[in-house]
């Protein structure tokens, strides 16, 4: 699984690969370690088909879950540290390891690119505005070879057919199980939804 043959730079992140894979694996239980590999397996590829920097790639595939299984304080502490939108406040870790997330991975592990930053914070929500590599990590977390779930293979084929089309076909299947399930969906959520699906063919 863990089989990239990738040499950091430097440009991203102030850590070797080895040490990043190290500071994950010692944060994560080993199911969302596991998780996190197979993301970047799946980002890596991604970014190959659609000549995005695999470096890149291969940090926001790594990092998007970082702070997946922090104490709700930690993200309370960095909503009030950051000023962030007391919106947050009625939300909780399945939107905030992403939303607020991304700033622990600047804080913590040194990544100061805008592009990977973003790319961890919407990846569970998209936005309205994604860049190939924001759109590589939302569709490689949903996608990556673990997932089993009704259509995960028809999003596979359709993502590696069309980045954008998976985009689409993972916003409206996300929403409508939010919505069958009662759930409270993010507004950001909303706004992916009208850029993406809204005049797109997914079905």
């Amino acid at each position: 699984m863990n089989d990239i043959d990738l040499t950091y730079t430097g440009k991203y992140i102030p850590l070797s690969r080895e040490e990043l894979i190290q500071k994950l694996d010692d944060a994560l239980t080993q199911s969302r370690f596991e998780h996190v590999l197979r993301v970047e397996q799946m980002a890596f590829e991604l970014a190959k088909q659609n000549g995005e920097d695999v470096e890149k790639a291969s940090v926001a595939g790594l990092c998007h879950d970082y702070a997946k299984q922090r104490p709700d304080d930690d993200f309370l502490d960095v909503i009030k540290k950051y000023h962030l939108d007391d919106l947050l406040l009625h939300y909780g870790n399945a939107i905030w390891h992403g939303e607020v997330g991304y700033l622990l991975v600047q804080d913590e592990l040194g990544v100061t690119d805008i592009d990977i930053l973003n790319s961890i914070k919407h990846h569970t929500t998209g936005a309205k505005y994604m860049s190939k590599l924001e759109q590589i990590v939302y569709m490689a977390d949903y996608i990556e070879m673990g997932r089993d779930f009704p259509g995960v293979e028809e999003a596979r084929k359709i993502t590696f057919n069309d980045l954008a089309d998976g985009v689409a076909y993972q916003t409206k299947h996300t929403l409508e199980f939010l919505i069958s399930e009662n759930k409270p969906v993010y507004p950001k959520t909303i706004d992916t939804y009208n850029a993406w699906v809204n005049g797109s063919n997914i079905k």
